[in-house]
């Protein structure tokens, strides 16, 4: 990328109602009733594995009501009556999907759209990005409408990308921009991973169902000389819709660590999209990560020890705790990734987004590196500053 990327908006939302972990424990053993199992071992390992997750609330569009003195209801799922009983197909689940994925966008990038004070006909790229859900016509088209962009806006959608879903959907757009001095680009990265639930007690699903939630991102940018202008231009200069300063996107780059092809997966199967997450993985991150990011860093005439913030995509606390490790990060630096993975949960594409947010909210020093993992294995990098 030759141009950085000008954040201009950027805009978050989550559903309406939330889910505290302790209840999560209880939802997901009533879902596995029927599986088997010695039911007290069971339990316990339910109960071991989502208090280690380092979640303390999600958000969830299956939720019928928020946690106001009562347990939250929700009646997507059901208790399994067999072992043979896995819960909604995955027909159902995308038509869960196919309604709530655009409220979330829409509301994500409403916001962002406002920050930025770019008018909709102004926007000439709409990049969406989602790993938990497939329509078509999607939620994409459903922007369109809802912003009132124009029906000639150039759209391309990143799929089933994972975790580092957005920092892809970063890299369009600021290719897009780099290319046209024109170009207005909004991103727009919507998850709903609670639709995925999985029941039967393997160890590895129960770990995806205690740390995964719903959530959408928004950013809205252009190139960072580029002569465009729009309302934002205005407003920025008399403190208009901007939160503190702007961030540009500088550089990315990725990496696919060898050998590592099964350790994290993400399929479709017949009831809803299976995970798997290899308990090796925080360990391959810390023999592999250093090489690839001090060489990130060392050309950008960075070193580890320059960089001001770090958002790392939580991916859970040893995934956390392996990056610590490599970077010599303590628990403050990175405290916003940790914030949001206990307010949040993992909303997957979204969530380095939201990590983002925050520390603009904190006038956090910069430059930040931006981290995520996901099918690979593969490491995502991204820098951005002031």
């Amino acid at each position: 990328m030759n141009r950085p990327f000008r954040i201009l908006g950027l805009g978050t939302a989550l559903p309406t109602h939330h889910i505290v972990q302790t209840e999560a424990a209880s939802f997901a053993e009533t879902c596995l009733a029927g599986q088997g199992g010695e039911a007290r071992r069971s339990s316990t390992l339910v109960q071991a594995l989502y208090r280690r997750s380092g979640v303390k609330t999600r958000h969830s569009v299956v939720l019928n009501s928020s946690t106001n003195g009562t347990a939250a209801t929700q009646d997507f799922y059901w208790p399994s009556d067999t072992e043979q009983d896995l819960g909604p197909g995955t027909a159902a689940r995308m038509l869960r999907y196919e309604t709530e994925s655009p409220l979330l966008a829409h509301d994500a990038a409403s916001r962002a759209m406002e920050e930025s004070g770019v008018r909709a006909d102004q926007v000439t790229h709409l990049v969406t990005v989602s790993c938990s859900g497939f329509s078509a016509p999607g939620f994409d088209l459903s922007l369109i409408d809802s912003l009132g962009l124009s029906p000639r806006t150039a759209r391309t959608h990143v799929g089933f990308m994972g975790c580092h879903g957005a920092l892809n959907g970063l890299r369009v757009a600021a290719a897009f921009a780099s290319s046209d001095p024109n170009a207005v680009v909004l991103v727009c990265a919507v998850e709903i991973c609670t639709l995925h639930h999985q029941y039967g007690w393997d160890p590895q699903r129960i770990v995806a169902n205690s740390l995964f939630a719903d959530g959408a991102a928004a950013v809205v940018g252009r190139a960072a000389d580029s002569k465009h202008t729009s309302s934002s231009d205005e407003t920025s200069e008399s403190g208009g819709h901007a939160t503190g300063p702007s961030l540009a996107v500088i550089a990315h780059d990725c990496c696919v660590i060898p050998d590592t092809r099964e350790m994290m997966t993400w399929r479709i199967a017949d009831h809803g999209f299976q995970m798997s997450l290899s308990p090796e993985v925080p360990d391959v991150i810390t023999r592999q990560l250093a090489p690839v990011l001090i060489a990130f860093l060392a050309r950008h005439q960075l070193t580890i020890e320059q960089v001001g913030s770090w958002a790392v995509h939580p991916g859970g606390p040893r995934i956390l705790k392996a990056v610590a490790d490599v970077a010599g990060l303590t628990d403050e630096q990175l405290a916003p990734s940790l914030g949001i993975l206990e307010r949040c949960g993992n909303m997957s594409s979204p969530t380095v987004l939201f990590i983002i947010d925050e520390l603009r909210r904190r006038s956090a020093p910069m430059p930040c590196v931006v981290m995520g993992f996901g099918p690979g294995l593969n490491v995502e990098i991204a820098l951005i500053n002031h």
